[in-house]
């Protein structure tokens, strides 16, 4: 099978909980192995027979069809796919008809839970947020213009290091409905996805027009504690620097962020 469906992010706003969520339902079938393949960003060079090598067989899909009466959908789940320049229209060509799933988060928790989980993973030696934020400029400097060039290219920093960035959500999803239909992309407030997750699946359901089959896990999961809260001040500055960039999120969610309500 190819996926049907792809969860592209935001990274550190909940898309492990949903992924685990869709993975209960009997019909939505996960990729084989791991959560993400990474194939529209890092590993587009292995070719399209290698990523659906990762996918179930169309003859399990049909096993489960006939039990169920519901046609399977497979999916993959990897938030990097949201950030990176090129792959909005890899995904168009490869997979045209795909629906996408975008997650976001406050972005100023966002992104000192980046920063928590880069340190954690050995991917981050500023341990101090307010110097790796400030690093930040510099490390991305030229790198996105210089991955849209060279197809061949890989950026760590672009990868791990963008933390007031990634909070741009807007941003992402207009370059993303630039390849994508925008009705095949939904964006979901995770901080509705967590104070009341069977509402937030059921618009899930109905926009991958499936029904409710079996016990579904709400749990949630890939969640990271940090050493410290963030300081109100610098967490005032931020908040301030995202104000226009929360705004812009309303036409994609219809209403305003949980976090500015």
């Amino acid at each position: 099978m190819l996926p049907g469906l792809l969860i592209c992010g935001g990274q550190r706003c909940g898309t492990t909980s949903l992924y685990r969520a869709l993975a209960s339902h009997p019909v939505v079938l996960k990729a084989i192995l791991h959560k993400g393949v990474h194939y529209f960003d890092t590993s587009y060079h292995k070719g399209l027979d290698w990523y659906r090598a990762h996918f179930p067989t169309r003859a399990t899909a049909t096993r489960i069809g006939d039990h169920t009466g519901v046609s399977p959908v497979a999916f993959e789940s990897s938030p990097y796919y949201l950030y990176h320049p090129r792959a909005a229209a890899r995904i168009a060509k490869d997979l045209p008809g795909v629906k996408i799933i975008v997650l976001v988060r406050d972005p100023v928790e966002r992104a000192y839970s980046h920063h928590a989980h880069e340190v954690a993973r050995g991917f981050e030696d500023l341990d101090d947020f307010t110097e790796a934020i400030g690093a930040e400029g510099q490390r991305l400097k030229g790198e996105e213009a210089r991955l849209r060039r060279d197809s061949g290219y890989y950026s760590f920093s672009h990868q791990h290091h963008g933390y007031i960035a990634r909070g741009h959500y807007a941003d992402y999803l207009d370059r993303l409905a630039e390849h994508i239909p925008r009705e095949h992309i939904l964006t979901l407030d995770s901080g509705d996805f967590f104070t009341d997750p069977e509402d937030t699946f059921d618009s899930v359901l109905r926009f991958l027009q499936l029904p409710w089959l079996g016990e579904i896990d709400f749990g949630q999961h890939n969640a990271r504690g940090r050493p410290s809260p963030l300081p109100e001040e610098l967490r005032l500055r931020l908040s301030e620097h995202y104000e226009p960039h929360d705004r812009r999120l309303v036409s994609w969610l219809g209403k305003a962020p949980s976090w500015r309500r």
